[in-house]
């Protein structure tokens, strides 16, 4: 039996893995996610990855000016998860787009920049800053503390997230996914006023607010008392709110990239199901560098089991219990 590559392999699944989100085409439903495969060039280091497994790849979290990010520790596990408290630590936009995307080969997948800001000024400007280069769409991560409203995260509020959406808009005519937070009363309501604002597809979801504690120290393990949770611990979650979101964008037809704590290709299936167009790839990789490859394989050999023509025919085609 010849042995196939990874290239050939995507090119056997041709075009039933194969999508378009937010105009642009991804090769697969797969994305790499923000904060997870550094600026992008890092992960072509792990032997056996090809470009050819994901649709895009999210790169790192930049704001205006560099950040050295927070004390350590950073990251810790907890089970069935991580935490992470990185604190967006960057080079800055200035040198993101002159000295790391000329690396970059935009002819093997498409690039998602990934901005973070501390006032609306600052998200509209590093907006702006990738609008003057080769980036293929902007993420903007409302996650972060407003700085003008003492600290309260933009992501929280529908109000300030349509105006950071409003203002990234009116700096690039590239498309927009707005990164929205679980950790708000609404999502639905957020992701309407987003939409008004003018984004072009949705992340859903952010990571959840999680404290880890050394007893033997009486201290929270990360330097920063909290930390991000992600990996399947959230997974049940962050279904739901791609389900509560994709009730609201599917009437605009505003894509989502689905993603939180998928492992497997039946994690990825379960969120198309509840309305994802593409699903995000983060946790796992920390573990199983590789485990594109396999996920993608799991998704055909179910399309394959179900007699179904294409990875977009799983779309929101979840059919609901009877009340």
């Amino acid at each position: 039996m010849v042995a196939v590559t990874p290239l050939e392999a995507n090119h056997v699944q041709g075009s039933r893995l194969q999508l378009m989100f937010c105009g642009m085409e991804f090769a697969t439903p797969l994305v790499l996610l923000s904060g997870c495969v550094g600026f992008g060039e890092e992960y072509t280091r792990v032997q056996g990855f090809s470009h050819a497994e994901v649709g895009a790849v999210c790169l790192k979290g930049t704001t205006l000016a560099p950040r050295l990010g927070n004390p350590a520790h950073r990251v810790v596990e907890t089970p069935s998860g991580m935490l992470n408290a990185i604190g967006l630590q960057n080079p800055g936009a200035h040198a993101v787009v002159h000295d790391i995307l000329p690396k970059l080969d935009f002819r093997e997948t498409r690039f998602i920049a990934n901005v973070s800001g501390s006032t609306v000024e600052e998200y509209e400007e590093v907006t702006r800053i990738f609008d003057d280069s080769p980036i293929d769409a902007i993420e903007i991560n409302i996650s972060c503390p407003n700085v003008k409203e003492g600290g309260v995260a933009f992501g929280n509020s529908p109000e300030m997230s349509a105006r950071v959406v409003a203002a990234c808009r009116r700096a690039t005519h590239k498309p927009l996914i707005t990164k929205l937070s679980p950790n708000q009363t609404d999502i639905g309501e957020n992701a309407r006023r987003c939409i008004e604002a003018g984004t072009d597809g949705f992340a859903v979801i952010n990571t959840l607010m999680g404290m880890a504690i050394d007893i033997e120290r009486r201290r929270p393990v990360i330097g920063n008392n909290q930390g991000g949770l992600s990996g399947p611990a959230i997974k049940p979650v962050a279904l739901l709110k791609v389900f509560q979101v994709y009730q609201v964008a599917r009437a605009h037809r505003i894509p989502i990239i689905g993603q939180g704590g998928i492992l497997t290709a039946d994690d990825a299936v379960e969120f198309m199901l509840a309305g994802a167009s593409a699903v995000g790839i983060g946790t796992s990789l920390f573990y199983e560098p590789l485990v594109c490859r396999e996920i993608n394989a799991g998704i055909m050999a179910y399309l394959a089991r179900h007699n179904i023509a294409h990875v977009s025919d799983l779309i929101g085609s979840l059919e609901l219990n009877a009340d």
